[in-house]
């Protein structure tokens, strides 16, 4: 790191209405510096990056690059100013391949002015050889798992050969091996100059590579510190004003008896999806009161596994067996998953969880509007008072129930999606990826959540790409490779390590 300023930004304010979303922030972004911006969600953290990036150009303060002010009218003029972001909702077409998306506007072209394929293909088969991802760049990008498409998203912003680089919660669903690569192109990014903006919620991440920290509160700077220095607690401190004691909750009640049991189970798809990994061979239980991780590589099959269980999956034949509560079950499409018990959290909230354009209140009855409805008609008052009751015990902020579910913060969004799966009364809960994007105040309520639904009697079946998340929640963690069950863990003797071996393929001796 150099304390050679790439940008400068100066007295950034911008308002919604009569909301200031920002107010007199200073950042300044050096050469070779990992710069992290941290901060709850409102707290101005993407209003912020939308100025650098050019998406809102009107806007108190002064932007300098290189010492010389700057004015942006859109995106292109930050990226011709050398300034690239990685959005942490992805912002891909789906119906065009890796390669096209990776330099869409931006095609090579042939002498004879046509787009050059091949030399495309090339470059962005190279890009996503850097970030160790394996991925045909002739593949469309709808095919690809929610990680993949973050890669895909992280190559094309490498592509840009930016000279600040804002990246918005990247590894939010990315595996460790994964997040591993990203640090070491990170790492040689810094040693050639770039300087980078790093958004995330995971603590971890920041302590590991951050050399600088920005806190946002209520819009403004709460305090610049060196990771290196200040503790954990005192950038918690920062970010909400108060201490976080005890993120991951509390001790929990004995488990009952055995919900859910898996034995042998596996899928033959009639048709093979590109990238998809199907159950192969699992084994694992759920006890009434559990909480059982899914851990694993990108590719493992934790997603399609819990797609798969609640009837979500693609069609294909099953083989081995599934019971619940001593009964089989056969995955016959979520209906019957709901009708018997059992409710599942999506990794992609906004694409699969919920209805952006709808209303939180439609969003969170969507599931239960039957229980609300005689001869036909929705009894308004029930729903009223259904849906307060729901925002209430989740501790959902809105201003009302009935604006758009799309104007929510991220750990609001999520909330809403339990709330919506929860006021179906499941017995077992699926959820993938359940903290992916949500902030360190979000993410401890959610943990506190999950307790008071195992102490209720509940089974939980978690995947997370967090290890951290996975070791301090789970009684039991079951990990997967390449679609198979390869180790059990009990919570006394499961380590970073010994999930990492396991989910590399290393021989690790199953503990039930």
């Amino acid at each position: 790191m150099t304390d050679r300023p790439l940008v400068r930004m100066t007295g950034i304010g911008k308002r919604f209405g009569g909301v200031h979303a920002c107010r007199d922030i200073d950042l300044t972004v050096n050469a070779g510096e990992v710069h992290a911006l941290l901060g709850e969600n409102g707290a101005g953290k993407s209003t912020l990056i939308n100025v650098l990036s050019g998406v809102i150009n009107e806007h108190d303060g002064t932007i300098e690059v290189d010492g010389e002010p700057v004015s942006f009218a859109g995106p292109a003029d930050a990226q011709r100013a050398g300034i690239a972001t990685i959005h942490q909702e992805l912002d891909l077409v789906a119906g065009l391949s890796i390669a096209e998306n990776m330099f869409l506007g931006r095609e090579p072209r042939t002498r004879l002015g046509t787009v050059d394929l091949r030399r495309m293909r090339r470059q962005a088969e190279a890009h996503l050889r850097t970030l160790g991802a394996d991925l045909d760049p002739r593949r469309l990008v709808g095919s690809l798992r929610v990680g993949e498409q973050q890669l895909v998203e992280i190559g094309r912003a490498l592509s840009l050969r930016a000279r600040v680089l804002i990246m918005d919660e990247p590894t939010a669903a990315l595996a460790d091996a994964e997040v591993e690569r990203l640090f070491a192109t990170i790492a040689e990014l810094r040693r050639a100059g770039v300087g980078i903006v790093y958004i995330s919620h995971r603590m971890a991440e920041i302590e590991l590579i951050a050399d600088r920290v920005t806190v946002l509160r209520n819009g403004t700077v709460a305090g610049t510190v060196d990771p290196r220095v200040a503790s954990r607690d005192d950038i918690i401190h920062l970010m909400v004003g108060r201490s976080v004691d005890a993120l991951f909750g509390e001790g929990r009640n004995e488990p009952g008896d055995v919900l859910l049991d898996v034995r042998g189970f596996a899928v033959t798809p009639r048709r093979p999806v590109p990238g998809r990994t199907e159950p192969a061979g699992v084994d694992l239980t759920v006890r009434s009161g559990e909480i059982v991780g899914l851990a694993g590589l990108m590719g493992a099959g934790r997603t399609e596994l819990l797609e798969t269980l609640f009837g979500a999956g693609g069609s294909g034949r099953h083989s081995g067996q599934v019971t619940i509560d001593d009964r089989p079950y056969r995955p016959g499409g979520p209906r019957a998953a709901l009708a018997r018990g059992v409710a599942f959290v999506p990794e992609d909230r906004r694409g699969a969880g919920l209805m952006l354009e709808h209303s939180v209140a439609d969003n969170v009855v969507l599931s239960a509007l039957k229980s609300l409805t005689t001869l036909g008609l929705v009894r308004r008052p029930l729903l009223r008072r259904t849906v307060a009751e729901q925002l209430t015990t989740l501790a959902v902020k809105a201003a009302s129930p009935s604006i758009p579910v799309a104007t929510l913060s991220g750990g609001n969004q999520q909330k809403v999606v339990f709330a919506k799966q929860l006021l179906m009364r499941p017995r077992l809960l699926l959820l993938d990826e359940p903290t992916r994007g949500v902030d360190i105040g979000a993410k401890a309520e959610i943990y506190h959540l999950l307790h008071r639904l195992a102490d209720s009697g509940m089974a939980i079946l978690l995947a997370s790409s967090e290890l951290p998340e996975l070791l301090s929640l789970c009684d039991r963690v079951v990990v997967l490779h390449r679609g198979r069950t390869v180790a059990v863990l009990p919570r006394a003797s499961a380590t970073q390590q010994a999930i990492l071996a396991a989910a590399n393929g290393d021989d690790v001796k199953e503990s039930r």
